[in-house]
């Protein structure tokens, strides 16, 4: 029955197209199989949290159709030859491929550190150099691309279709874009499949056109046709990528082979602030280790999934606040559920009471309007509605005195956060756990004790039972201060951060 119900929701799933500018059904080249590569980083230096946005959301879609049943070869890429790291190299006094290293162990830590499943496959262009020079070499064979003193350029004059993802002829193009201009090209937007070495640089690599570097766009194209084939289902990146780099890796591909490249281009939008792209050159970045330094992965995680992937983020101390709010409301009903499952409330002698089946119709309901969300172009923002419907009806069932079912509630609850929000990569923690750990960092960053704050609440407990109101009063001041509330029940007094008070940016 569960098989039936995986193939229905295949022929259900929508996606954005980039080239055709509209959704399309998903239909995979293969039954059952899906080909899924992403344009994974640069790896010169710690990568900031808009590089992470793609990583994010293209785990998502792919723990997603693995949901519905789909087997997804999934290759995440990194480029390990570039400008970039040549140069850095020279400031960091290491040689560009222990650069590169040393950049691609730190991208892995924090790849880790968020929690996200690994990709099928994780290939370097250095690892795939035969495969870019042949690659290169039947361009040239097949009059696509050109020879001139050991540089080798694509002639976009000898395809046709070229600017079709971007949605632009050759001069719109021209006229929009920064083109070097090399002595030798054809036209100044042939793009360079092999750099050859300059002038005291020694870091190349031999090739049938002399020592050199291959150009960025035939790196990918050349790793896709290797793991994945000529053809794929899917193809993501941020959608600063799509001209010149998507662009090209379509000429370069399909103008070799004649088959459709990709069937689905998927782009992300990028993460804002004050208007402008996150980026190196901008100087507004914050980078993913410093980031999970201060806060959780999972509320980079929730911020991200918050906002539908074609949207721009808009990334502020306001937005952050908010993401944590939301995130902190819905753990706090997870603790509040795992409460009600440990306790000794008995159960309904003959099972399954009113409020039970009424909590499990809600659900199915649920569970539907999820999967239609995730279904339709992966509206994230549709499916939060619905979990923070479940959290409002939750937070009913179980102030409700008669409620003879709460711990089924309780179980049910937990049970589908844990199911829906897998995909996600989201809600697996455990509930309690995760509060102790964001208070610890949070504390931490303002270099706070948890014997300090038991000792104050202990001393003014004391100072509440003498009637000493005004040291109570001060004590609780300095509580007050460092964003700790206390809670006064007839077993004790209990503190806790208001953790929402701790985000600064």
């Amino acid at each position: 029955m569960e098989k039936v119900k995986k193939t229905v929701m295949k022929k259900d799933l929508k996606i954005y197209d980039t080239e055709k500018g509209k959704k399309k059904l998903f239909e995979s080249l293969s039954p059952g199989y899906v080909r899924m590569y992403c344009c994974g980083p640069t790896v010169y230096d710690y990568l900031h949290i808009g590089n992470f946005r793609g990583a994010v959301f293209f785990n998502f879609v792919r723990n997603w159709l693995e949901f519905l049943g789909y087997k997804v070869d999934y290759v995440y890429n990194f480029t390990d030859i570039d400008d970039k790291i040549l140069n850095r190299s020279k400031e960091e006094s290491l040689s560009p491929q222990k650069l590169a290293e040393k950049y691609i162990l730190e991208f892995k830590k924090d790849y880790q550190n968020l929690k996200l499943k690994s990709p099928t496959h994780h290939p370097r262009a250095t690892q795939t150099l035969k495969e870019i020079i042949r690659l290169i070499e039947k361009l040239i064979k097949k009059n696509k691309a050109y020879e001139v003193d050991g540089n080798v350029f694509y002639s976009i004059s000898s395809f046709k279709e070229y600017g079709q993802l971007s949605n632009r002829n050759t001069e719109e193009l021209l006229s929009e874009t920064r083109v070097e201009n090399e002595p030798g090209k054809k036209n100044p937007l042939d793009f360079a499949l092999w750099k050859k070495t300059k002038k005291k640089e020694t870091w190349y690599f031999e090739s049938p056109w002399g020592k050199g570097r291959p150009g960025w766009h035939i790196e990918c194209t050349a790793m896709i046709h290797k793991f994945l084939g000529e053809e794929i289902d899917i193809h993501g990146g941020g959608s600063d990528l799509i001209f010149p780099h998507h662009e090209n890796e379509i000429a370069q591909s399909s103008g070799l082979t004649g088959k459709k490249y990709v069937r689905f281009w998927m782009h992300n939008n990028m993460i804002v602030t004050e208007g402008n792209k996150m980026s190196k050159s901008l100087g507004n970045m914050i980078s993913m280790r410093s980031f999970l330094k201060n806060y959780p992965a999972e509320l980079f995680k929730f911020l991200i999934l918050s906002c539908h992937y074609r949207s721009p983020l808009q990334f502020s101390k306001k937005t952050l606040e908010q993401a944590l709010v939301s995130l902190l409301k819905l753990y706090s009903s997870f603790v509040e559920a795992d409460k009600i499952k440990k306790s000794t409330q008995k159960l309904l002698a003959n099972g399954t009471s009113k409020n039970l089946k009424t909590f499990k119709q809600k659900l199915q309901s649920a569970k539907q309007d999820i999967q239609e969300a995730f279904n339709d172009d992966f509206a994230t923002p549709k499916a939060f509605a619905v979990f923070f419907s479940l959290f409002h009806l939750f937070k009913k069932e179980i102030q409700d005195k008669h409620n003879p079912s709460k711990i089924q509630i309780a179980q049910e609850y937990l049970s589908f956060f844990k199911r829906y929000g897998k995909p996600l990569s989201l809600f697996q923690e455990n509930p309690s756990l995760f509060f102790k750990t964001l208070e610890d960092k949070f504390l931490e960053q303002k270099d706070i004790k948890r014997k300090q704050i038991d000792q104050i609440v202990q001393e003014r407990n004391l100072a509440r039972q003498k009637k000493n109101f005004k040291k109570s009063d001060a004590l609780r001041k300095q509580l007050d201060l460092w964003n700790i509330e206390v809670k006064d029940t007839s077993e004790g007094s209990e503190w806790h951060l208001r953790l929402s008070k701790f985000i600064d940016l």
